[in-house]
């Protein structure tokens, strides 16, 4: 297998969806090896690329793969994704994206701040933490990392009691309100 070769493949045909190569691994997995293709790119709402763009472009770059010899002849899995939210951001086009998201920095002096982008540039991001804004050279961000903010919309109540959620039904008394120590029976 030709490393750069395949850089330069999966670059150009990725390129053509408008979408950039963010990494590639190659591992083995037992005799045949997995092809990992991280993509990155604006999508149609500047947040990144969707669904539909990966898709096609996982279509072109089995097809790409297929028909070049730089990977060889020993069988392959391709996996294709999107860079998700684990990945840090690296680059400027990184923080644009993700602009309105929590992130987590951590900066080359030690310090650590984590807040909602507000603004990216080549140079720069703002960051609001706490009413305030922050502004940060990228060259002084060492690390940094979305934050999953989980939407706790929908949960019950907290004076809701498990009476009132229960719909469990005793089928042999026809009780539906099970009490501590009833257990489902079935």
């Amino acid at each position: 297998m030709q490393q750069t070769g395949l850089s330069e493949l999966l670059g150009s045909v990725l390129a053509s969806h408008e979408l950039e190569l963010d990494a590639v691994e190659v591992a083995p997995a037992g005799r045949r090896r997995v092809v990992r293709v991280i993509v990155d790119g604006d999508g149609p709402g500047g947040h990144g690329p969707d669904l539909d763009q990966i898709a096609e472009a996982t279509r072109a770059i089995s097809l790409a793969l297929d028909e070049s010899d730089v990977m060889g002849e020993q069988p392959y899995t391709l996996e294709v994704s999107s860079r998700g939210v684990s990945r840090p951001l690296a680059r400027p086009a990184h923080y644009r994206r993700n602009i309105g998201r929590l992130v987590a920095l951590t900066l080359v002096d030690g310090g650590q701040t984590t807040g909602r982008i507000t603004a990216s540039d080549d140079d720069t991001v703002s960051i609001e933490s706490g009413g305030n804004t922050e502004v940060h050279r990228l060259d002084q961000v060492k690390r940094a990392v979305i934050q999953v903010e989980m939407n706790r919309r929908g949960a019950p109540d907290a004076d809701t009691t498990a009476d009132e959620d229960d719909d469990f039904l005793d089928p042999e008394s026809g009780d539906d309100d099970f009490g501590p120590g009833d257990t489902e029976r079935g």
